[in-house]
């Protein structure tokens, strides 16, 4: 293993499951002391156990991503417990499969919550304890934030939100001469829990219609798995991508080049 996040603490949310618990163990696998959170503890402790049994460092804990001041106390437990912070992924997320006839005022604001309003708490956070020592925080957005879908419009519009916003803080963090690196990463149609999930809500002829349509806008033909997803943080997580701030990182098997 080349170990390439020796020595770095990294905290990923929403890990229990998905692309979170592809990353974390990724990181893991690569030599970093892993923060595994997650609203389901029990997944979070699952995970941690895992990475534990592979011979990793991990600690497991329940978070909720929308909650200000649970981020505030998580960040000065890694402090003590680990003495610094490195890397952040900001993966936590939902989402309602709707139109915007359909969307309901409660669900665009739950989706907002958890899938923009917390990438800014865990950014200030992060910010605020990364500091002059610097570090890499990965906002994770989606295709649909940069291209629209007629079904998904609270997370086409919270998912936007966390591509423009990570170029925000990035701008800030190198006005303030943070060595803060804050990059946003964009799936396209990755098999998780989340997709599998968003499928199943679907009628059986609105779901053959979709994964058509889909796997045939896919010029690679297939859906991605979490580890395509896992292995763009790592590099966007390690000092390979020394250079790169502000920027998306696109993985989507050539989906968005159409």
């Amino acid at each position: 293993m080349s170990q390439r996040l020796l020595n770095k603490v990294a905290l990923v949310t929403g890990a229990g499951s998905g692309l979170g618990e592809a990353t974390i163990k990724r990181m893991a696998e690569e030599g970093a002391t892993v923060v595994v959170t997650d609203i389901d503890q029990e997944a979070a402790q699952r995970v941690a156990m895992a990475i534990g049994a592979s011979g990793g460092k991990a600690q497991a804990v329940f978070q909720d991503v929308t909650d200000e001041d649970g981020w505030d106390s998580l960040l000065v437990d890694i402090q003590q417990r680990h003495g610094q912070l490195d890397i952040l992924v900001n993966n936590a997320g939902v989402v309602f499969p709707n139109n915007v006839e359909e969307c309901t005022l409660e669900e665009w604001r739950k989706t907002q919550s958890v899938n923009l309003e917390a990438v800014f708490l865990g950014c200030r956070a992060a910010i605020k304890t990364m500091g002059n020592r610097g570090g890499s925080i990965i906002n994770i957005s989606s295709i649909e934030g940069i291209i629209g879908d007629p079904g998904a419009a609270a997370y086409n519009a919270s998912k936007g939100g966390v591509r423009i916003f990570t170029k925000s803080c990035a701008l800030h963090c190198a006005r303030e001469g943070y060595p803060i690196r804050v990059n946003s990463v964009h799936p396209g149609y990755i098999m998780t829990p989340l997709v599998a999930n968003a499928i199943d809500g679907l009628t059986e002829e609105e779901k053959e219609e979709m994964l058509t349509r889909v796997i045939g806008e896919i010029p690679m033909g297939e859906m991605g798995q979490p580890e395509d997803i896992a292995n763009g943080c790592l590099f966007l997580a390690s000092d390979e991508s020394r250079y790169m701030t502000g920027s998306e990182l696109v993985i989507d098997g050539g989906y968005t080049c159409h």
